[in-house]
């Protein structure tokens, strides 16, 4: 399958997903915020915490397994993971808007996922990781059609870092998340540092393969 095409394919599943998880979404909030969703959070019957834990990890196998079929190396597969994720995303909010006119502006807070804890932050924070992974999926893919995609040491310890910074953003007001309290001022600045983190690793792995090909050693 051409590249193009397998992106064609990918881009597909991920809006028509997202369209699904958007409306399992609406039924949510018709139980749970039947006056509109804000915060604090309300708390989810013990019995149907498992089942909307099972739920968000089976979203993470569908979206890996487009990435699986669709790639046929390991980065291959990753980078169309990341884009699948990045544009199911984008639409699940896309979808909202159209179905519930939610979020009024980017800056609505949301509740993100919640394993191994609930993540919360303003809709704009995902958006811009989600354009982030559609933006390194595409590079990586481009890159894969020369030669393979190979992070050094020092990316892995930058892509690290932003992950395990943007990360504790979403996780780390366990009052609003855990104990029905309101959440506070988003750290936008360390949020930011977190996406520099990812925009380093990135620009040091694609510096390593134009080193490769100036050197002659493409693989």
């Amino acid at each position: 399958m051409s590249l193009l095409r397998a992106l064609l394919w990918t881009v597909l599943f991920a809006v028509a997903f997202a369209w699904v998880e958007a409306s399992v979404v609406v039924y949510l909030r018709d139980i749970y915020y039947p006056q509109g969703f804000s915060f604090p959070l309300q708390s989810l019957s013990v019995s149907r915490v498992p089942i909307e834990l099972v739920r968000e990890c089976s979203t993470l196998v569908m979206l890996a397994a487009i990435g699986i079929l669709a790639g046929t190396t390991r980065w291959q597969r990753f980078a169309y993971f990341a884009v699948a994720f990045g544009v199911w995303d984008i639409f699940f909010y896309v979808w909202l808007k159209v179905a519930l006119d939610w979020p009024a502006s980017v800056f609505d807070w949301d509740i993100l996922f919640l394993l191994p804890l609930p993540w919360i932050g303003p809709v704009l924070a995902p958006v811009l990781v989600s354009l982030g992974l559609i933006f390194a999926g595409l590079l990586i893919l481009r890159q894969e059609r020369v030669m393979p995609f190979r992070p050094t040491g020092p990316a892995w310890i930058l892509g690290s870092a932003g992950s395990v910074i943007v990360l504790w953003t979403f996780m780390h007001d366990t009052d609003a998340t855990l104990h029905g309290s309101m959440p506070a001022a988003y750290p936008f600045e360390v949020f930011s540092a977190g996406l520099a983190c990812y925009a380093a690793a990135l620009w040091v792995s694609m510096k390593g393969a134009h080193r490769r090909i100036t050197n002659g050693n493409p693989k």
